[in-house]
């Protein structure tokens, strides 16, 4: 035994220092810092993506943050070039993206941008000022002065034309969230049009300071935007806002955080994993998180999924086809 012990001794400690070695190794090519395309502040996206960032910076050792972009057509363009190594997109500019027709780059494939994992349904709601007599989309006037959010976001790129068909006439404004709610209190505009998950930390501070209403789509109002456009029926709970009575009618896009596709496999399985595994502290960060789910990533059939998630959810015994793995 005198004699074998110091060799049981120099394999254990031989072994942990290969561990050892093999696991710096996997971190070798891992980006010693990262930044996360958001939106405006005042928008569930920033929230979202800033504490998310966050959250893997400390949980990997990492430098990380989130940073304040127009939102999700630009994230796409952003994470394509290698500008930034994630953000969250929305499936509209996404798909418009992959197909060459989005509008910061015509013609431009973006096939640098791969999926990681299921944010959050986002709301297209409508809001103004109890004062102003607005509680329909009829009864929006010619001419109303409407704010759609920062240019080119998903809100911006959808609203203003889901309003068209539905015979609105209107003035339309772009500005980040909170400068937009400011405005409609202070008179500046009669409407403010949201496509953002709820609740919009902006109106939640809106109706704290004066009376708000929530207007939603009436059925037939639902049934042609629904047949005209890329989005699902969603129903907004009357527990989101303390003006709501009931639920309101709405819809919906997809969201989803995105990441290069050309990252190491190794970092976004274990960014992949953390997020998946830890719903409780992705709910902290904000409660739309609830969705941000692997059951939900069905909810893409726009961009492949990066391997190194689609390597987590296979592992973890949810299928992905071939062909939308990158």
């Amino acid at each position: 035994m005198r004699t074998m012990m110091p060799k049981t001794l120099a394999l254990l400690v031989g072994g942990a220092m290969l561990a050892s070695a093999s696991a710096h190794a996997d971190r070798a090519d891992w980006p010693e810092n990262f930044t996360v395309g958001t939106a405006s502040q005042g928008g569930t996206f920033f929230v979202y993506g800033s504490g998310w960032a966050n959250f893997v910076a400390d949980e990997l050792g990492l430098s990380g943050g989130g940073e304040v972009t127009g939102g999700p057509t630009q994230n796409l363009a952003l994470v394509h070039s290698g500008d930034m190594a994630f953000g969250l997109t929305t499936m509209g500019p996404a798909s418009d993206a992959v197909n060459g027709k989005s509008p910061l780059a015509p013609g431009m494939v973006m096939d640098n941008v791969c999926a990681m994992f299921p944010m959050y349904e986002t709301p297209f709601s409508i809001a103004a000022l109890s004062s102003s007599g607005i509680e329909s989309i009829s009864d929006i006037p010619d001419g109303a002065r409407i704010g759609f959010g920062p240019a080119a976001s998903t809100s911006d790129t959808y609203f203003p034309a889901m309003l068209e068909t539905l015979g609105v006439n209107f003035e339309r404004r772009n500005g980040g969230w909170s400068d937009l709610g400011g405005q409609l209190q202070d008179g500046l505009l009669d409407v403010v049009a949201f496509a953002a998950g709820i609740p919009i930390p902006a109106v939640s501070q809106l109706e704290v300071q004066t009376d708000v209403n929530i207007i939603e789509f009436t059925e037939d109002e639902l049934a042609t935007v629904l047949d005209a456009y890329p989005v699902a029926e969603f129903t907004i709970p009357a527990s989101t806002y303390s003006t709501l009575e009931e639920d309101a009618r709405a819809v919906s896009m997809w969201n989803f955080a995105i990441a290069a596709c050309d990252l190491p496999e190794d970092f976004i399985y274990e960014v992949t994993k953390l997020t998946m595994e830890n719903n409780d502290r992705m709910r902290s960060i904000h409660r739309s998180a609830e969705t941000s789910i692997p059951e939900n990533i069905v909810h893409n059939t726009v961009l492949p999924f990066h391997p190194g998630a689609a390597r987590w959810y296979e592992e973890n015994g949810y299928e992905i086809s071939d062909d939308m793995i990158h």
